[in-house]
Parts: structure tokens; C-alpha cells; sequence
């Protein structure tokens, strides 16, 4: 069994091997069983410090690693872009290179710029993590993704997996797709012609535009926000038809005749990609991979700070 990463940054799941994948699902099982004790804190980080760098918004990932640092008892700093310096004409690298400087170990970095962080890897000694940049990856996204499904199934290989929605501007399916692919899952994406990339079939992914049919095949079906925000035309006509073909309702999953797994990155526009009984349905796995985050990011900072 692998003892440590192969990278020094978890940049995209692209970038990690299977081993790197699976040694990471198996440290997470023993900080679940942390974060599930009376006392949820381990001495794990103490010496360490990091930085979390947000350029863009985020309540749920930020949240997510804030809590994991501090059940690894990490010193902490929080940055967020839009009251600082930043709005003021200082570069990326200036803004990190400064808080550097006040000697923190490690970032967690969200940025709108897809690469923002495989630049800064280049250029700072710290470990780096990528909490999401633009429209590229959001690797810890994927992986809870997939500790959830093995959670769930008991493994990940061999399962039958479709991404719906919005993958054009998504950066988690392209993570789940690396990283489903990686541990041996079948990969299909499903949504409307003009929000599926020209590219998408070069990744080995099936493509099926009706989403009875890809109900009908998958054992999961990781469900995507509209990001109304990222995009700058119009790619359907109203979210009302959108939800009419693609959203995911009670009857629509009655009619496939078997149970599926029902995942969602959050935040849920309800009554569009969701209904609301599917949402809280005992088959929704959604809450649980909100649990799994913190785990799944307490063991990704555990194993970069080895790397030191």
C-alpha cells in the first residue's frame, strides 16, 4: 500500500495516480471516524499553518476546509479578495508572496482564473490546494464525490455513473470524471446539447441527451447546478423547460423502475435540476457528502503536510 501522495499539491485530479486516489479514500475512513467521536480534534497539523485564499465566493468549501484544519489543529488565516488588497491592482503572486511572508505552510486557494494555482505552484515553496479554479477542476469535490459512492456501494469500480446538467461551465465534473474513470467507473455526462463541451467525448465519457434513458443505465446520477453566474449567454430558453427535461422529479424516478443514488454538489436550485421530495428522499446522498467533506479535506492536508 502507497504511504504517501506522489504530488506535492493537489492541483486537479488529473494530476494524482489511482494509488494517490485510493490512499487518500482510505485516510479519510480514519479521520470519519474522528470527526464522529465525542472529542473531533487530532494534533495532526499543529506546527502547521494555512492559509485559506478565496478570490471568488464560496460559504460551503470554505466552511468545509475551515473545519477540517481545525480538527487537525492548524493555525489558521482566512483571506477573501473582495476586502483586500487585491481591489486595489496587486498581482495574484504579490498577495500570496505577502502572506507567505508571515510564514504559513500551506494555501487552500479558490480562483476564477482556470490554472491559478498550477501558476502559484510554480513560483512559492507551500503546498497548495486547489479549492476550485474557474471553469477547470475542484479535485476534493470529486473525491467526496467518489468516498460517498464507495461509502454507499461498497466500491466504486464497475459502477455506472451519470453527471447531469451543466458540465460546460462545471469544474466538478471534470474532477469526477478524472477521478470516477481513475477508480474504474463508467462515466456518462447527460444535459442539454449547448451546455456539454465539444471536447467531452475525447475524455472516454458516454454522451446521452434524453435523461429517461440515462437514468435507465446509471447506478448514480450526480445531479449539477444551472451556474446562471458563469454564464454569459443564453444556453436554453427558460429554466422552467430546462426543469421540465432534465430535472430530476419523484415521478421521473418512479417511472425507471430502480433505486438510484442521488448526489449533488450544492448550493440546490429546488424545483429545477431537484425537486424537493427527491432532495430529502432516503436515497439522496446529499447531506452525507457535505459529512464526507470535511473528512475527505482533513485527510488531503494531512498527507500534503508529510510532504514537507
Amino acid at each position: 500500500m502507497q504511504q504517501q501522495l506522489s504530488v506535492k499539491h493537489l492541483l486537479g485530479i488529473k494530476n494524482l495516480t489511482a494509488d494517490d486516489i485510493r490512499l487518500i479514500l482510505e485516510t479519510t475512513d480514519d479521520f470519519k471516524e474522528v470527526i464522529n467521536r465525542p472529542i473531533k480534534k487530532v494534533p495532526s497539523l499543529r506546527d502547521i499553518t494555512v492559509a485559506n485564499v478565496f478570490f471568488e465566493n464560496s460559504t460551503r468549501t470554505r466552511l468545509s476546509f475551515e473545519l477540517a484544519e481545525k480538527r487537525l489543529s492548524a493555525d489558521i488565516i482566512n483571506f477573501a479578495a473582495s476586502n483586500s488588497s487585491v481591489k486595489k491592482g496587486e498581482t495574484l503572486l504579490d498577495t500570496v508572496n505577502n502572506i507567505l511572508s508571515m510564514k504559513v505552510d500551506m494555501i487552500v486557494m479558490r480562483h476564477s482564473s482556470p490554472g491559478a494555482p498550477h501558476f502559484l505552484s510554480r513560483h512559492i515553496k507551500a503546498n497548495i490546494v486547489n479549492a476550485g479554479d474557474g471553469t477547470h477542476e475542484h479535485p476534493t469535490q470529486a473525491l467526496l464525490d467518489a468516498y460517498s459512492i464507495r461509502e454507499k456501494l461498497g466500491e466504486v469500480a464497475g459502477k455506472k455513473v451519470v453527471i447531469i446538467g451543466d458540465i460546460l461551465h462545471s469544474r466538478v465534473a471534470l474532477s469526477n470524471i478524472f477521478c470516477l474513470q481513475k477508480l474504474g467507473a463508467e462515466v456518462m455526462v447527460c444535459g442539454p446539447n449547448t451546455l456539454l463541451p465539444r471536447y467531452i467525448k475525447e475524455l472516454g465519457v458516454k454522451v446521452e441527451l434524453d435523461v429517461d434513458k440515462a437514468l435507465q443505465w446509471c447506478d448514480v446520477a450526480n445531479v449539477l447546478r444551472i451556474q446562471l453566474e458563469r454564464q454569459q449567454a443564453k444556453y436554453f430558453p427558460s429554466l422552467r423547460e430546462y426543469s421540465l427535461y432534465f430535472g430530476l422529479t419523484k415521478e421521473r424516478l418512479q417511472r425507471v423502475g430502480k433505486e438510484i443514488i442521488i448526489m449533488h454538489p450544492g448550493p440546490i436550485n429546488r424545483g429545477v435540476e431537484l425537486s424537493s421530495d427527491v432532495a430529502d428522499a432516503k436515497n439522496a446522498i446529499i447531506l452525507d457528502q457535505v459529512e464526507n467533506g470535511v473528512a475527505v479535506r482533513m485527510a488531503v492536508l494531512y498527507l500534503l503536510a508529510q510532504q514537507h
